[in-house]
């Protein structure tokens, strides 16, 4: 596995020789190239100050890199405000939760498509994010408030789907959730994915991440450290005591 992806094909989404950083502040990110292809979910793993979070940021147009640039379907879009991207295909799920408790999850959802001008173009989304989160459908009425943290976030992704984007970026879906929570979140990544949807994902609960990505970046000190099919990184002994934690530790002795 080289330090950069070299994937097949075409890519969706490409972050190239990024260099990024906070106001006068030390370079976080150093010369950082991360490639999502298509119907994909790329996870980004590493320890804390690696620079995942601004990776997402760049990609959003809401951190101006200082050199490189961000392509979108082949397109520059380095220099976008995150409403153009937006508009462009490109859809970013904030840390933490963002719902707005005192609205129904239908006016959370529909918060999603106030670009869109076509009604009907408006109900067909509506239509099929009640498919794609069930959850989103039964409780299309209920206060997003009611619903638990798990539930919630898939009103974020429903909202975050709206308006047909391309690419979602996902920034810890699964912070503060217990783990029957972050099981379902994870089966809804896969879902987007499933249903043409790349998504570049943000993630501390590495080994859950990767065994949902179809492949994976290790960053550390603002560079990809390792990247290559999800699956062969959980394979990786030393990437397994590095970042993952080292499952077989506890079992590996004995009296």
């Amino acid at each position: 596995m080289a330090a950069e992806q070299r994937g097949s094909g075409e890519h969706l989404l490409e972050l190239l020789d990024v260099e990024a950083g906070y106001g006068r502040a030390a370079l976080v990110l150093r010369g950082l190239t991360v490639r999502v292809p298509p119907a994909s979910v790329v996870c980004l793993v590493g320890p804390n100050g690696a620079g995942k979070s601004t990776v997402l940021k760049v990609a959003s147009g809401m951190l101006a890199p200082r050199s490189g640039r961000i392509l979108l379907d082949g397109q520059d879009v380095t220099h976008r405000r995150p409403q153009q991207l937006l508009k462009a295909g490109l859809s970013h799920v904030l840390q933490g939760h963002s719902v707005f408790k005192e609205m129904s999850v239908s006016e959370n959802v529909l918060l999603g498509a106030y670009t869109l001008k076509d009604k009907s173009e408006i109900a067909e989304r509506v239509d099929f994010v009640k498919q794609l989160f069930p959850v989103v459908a039964q409780r299309w009425g209920s206060l997003a408030g009611a619903l638990s943290g798990g539930q919630q976030k898939q009103v974020e992704f429903a909202r975050s789907l709206m308006v047909s984007p391309r690419v979602v970026l996902l920034d810890e879906p699964s912070m503060g959730l217990d783990p029957k929570a972050t099981e379902t979140v994870f089966e809804q990544v896969a879902r987007m994915r499933d249903a043409g949807t790349a998504v570049l994902l943000v993630e501390q609960n590495a080994r859950r991440a990767l065994e949902t990505a179809d492949l994976g970046c290790v960053l550390d000190l603002g560079r990809v450290h390792i990247a290559g099919p999800a699956a062969e990184l959980l394979e990786d002994p030393q990437l397994g005591e590095l970042y993952l934690g080292n499952r077989r530790s506890s079992t590996t002795k004995s009296s």
